[in-house]
């Protein structure tokens, strides 16, 4: 009997997509503090001189041109593939979305360390978007990461099992911006800066591929599990209902296999509320790394590395706040608990001269993962099985969408204030924040009138 259940043990740990995210994102985090110090170093080369400030001002400039084109290519290029990938994942293989996105951050971040060794143009890396775009990208990715931890989940349990993914994400993140930052300037002495960041980068992204390829299985549904059962199974043919016993004893199973059908209006809603509040996250997000570049803050890449780190950290707090609040609060409650968590923390942000403010900003924005993943938790448990991958990556086209446009508005925006009110944006994004408690508001009240409306029929 021990062969049989190691052998189901190795199954069901093959199952883990856990891998791929830790992987992925220790290779994303060096990517991201590399590529912001070579953009930097570029243009501290290429940049006239000028009064020191006059220079700072027109490195700024120069470094967020660049993301706004660099932001604009990574974003729209994932939008002729991304539906396609991620259908083909649904109809084909559950691994199509997981290993094109991979294949395609691994060519493009050995661009970078190819740019680094032969002193291309930075222009290069708008290539290499576009190609990362084209393969999938992150959309496509984290769609196809999402379908298999839903699918490997019971209902009742998924919005803990989806937010420790993200847990295991934001670990990853945390581990890759503590050491980039040192991992980019440590060899500098024999190699060229950033040479060896980006070669660890490159190397995790292989690692995620080959495992994707070759370890990976996809996880069954409940709905396959029972129909295995029952046709193993003796006496089976009864309905469910046909004694009490049987109907307590396939109650989760009941609740697993058939969604229930949501009004238009609350899946409307959970869409309004995930795009509002993505606005807002990604358009503070996005200008922020300037914001700390420039004085009076001015982060070498070890600070910008503990900055990101920090980052990092709402996904531990996060992931406690789903652990503990799901006990007690309903999704709708926890996701207006993250939302308000966020912008309290930027409305701070807006305010930050020192350092010590913005790890007190970082503090306060705790729970500030938890509203995106709960959000999908609600969708998936209203859809078939069959269509997660379809779903989460209209949600996730719908949200690189509203990224690459706020991208590139809170970027014109953070140049046109940068020598009023560099602090601007993160008020906008404050506003922001707090109109996204207004859809999932909305949902609160549909879901609390329609239970009521059921305890009176019951009663």
């Amino acid at each position: 009997s021990h062969p049989p259940a190691a052998m189901f043990g190795i199954a069901a740990v093959r199952t883990w997509i856990e891998p791929v995210v830790a992987g992925s994102q220790l290779a994303s985090a060096f990517y991201d503090t590399g590529l912001l110090m070579v953009v930097k170093n570029y243009y501290n080369e290429t940049t006239p001189t000028s009064p020191s400030h006059t220079l700072q001002d027109a490195q700024q400039k120069a470094v967020s041109n660049f993301y706004i084109i660099y932001n604009l290519v990574l974003g729209l290029s994932p939008l002729l593939s991304a539906y396609g990938l991620s259908k083909l994942g649904d109809k084909v293989h559950r691994k199509i979305p997981i290993c094109f996105p991979l294949f395609g951050y691994l060519v493009s971040r050995s661009l970078l360390l190819l740019l680094i060794l032969l002193n291309w143009p930075i222009e290069v890396m708008y290539g290499a978007a576009a190609f990362h775009g084209l393969t999938g990208g992150f959309t496509t990715l984290w769609a196809g990461v999402m379908a298999l931890g839903s699918l490997g989940s019971s209902v009742s349990r998924r919005s803990l099992r989806l937010i420790v993914i993200e847990l295991v994400y934001g670990l990853a993140g945390f581990l890759g911006s503590m050491a980039s930052g040192y991992l980019f300037v440590g060899f500098s002495d024999r190699y060229r800066e950033g040479t060896v960041l980006v070669g660890c980068s490159i190397a995790c992204y292989a690692f995620c591929l080959l495992y994707s390829i070759f370890v990976l299985k996809v996880p069954k549904t409940a709905a396959s599990c029972l129909a295995k059962a029952k046709s193993t199974g003796d006496g089976d043919d009864q309905l469910p209902d046909s004694t009490g016993a049987s109907e307590n004893s396939s109650s989760s199973e009941s609740i697993d296999l058939a969604p229930v059908s949501p009004s238009k209006l609350t899946i409307a809603m959970l869409f309004a509320g995930a795009i509002l509040y993505d606005l807002a996250v990604v358009g503070a997000m996005n200008v922020l790394p300037l914001f700390l570049l420039k004085e009076p803050l001015s982060w070498s890449s070890v600070e910008i590395g503990y900055g990101n780190a920090a980052g990092y950290v709402i996904f531990i707090t996060s992931f406690l706040g789903v652990f503990v609040f799901s006990k007690y609060f309903k999704d709708t409650t926890m996701i207006m608990i993250g939302m308000a968590s966020f912008s309290t923390g930027i409305l701070i942000m807006a305010f930050v001269q020192w350092t010590f403010l913005f790890y007190i900003a970082r503090a306060v924005m705790l729970f500030a993962l938890i509203p995106l993943p709960t959000i999908r938790s609600m969708l998936s448990k209203h859809v078939e099985g069959s269509s997660y991958g379809k779903v989460f990556v209209l949600l996730q086209l719908s949200l690189v969408i509203t990224g690459v446009a706020t991208s590139t508005i809170y970027n014109k925006i953070y140049q046109s204030t940068l020598n009023w009110y560099s602090g601007f944006c993160f008020i906008l994004s404050f506003l922001f924040g707090c109109l996204s408690l207004l859809p999932i508001s909305i949902v609160a009240f549909k879901q609390r009138s329609t239970t009521g409306s059921l305890q009176i029929l019951t009663d």
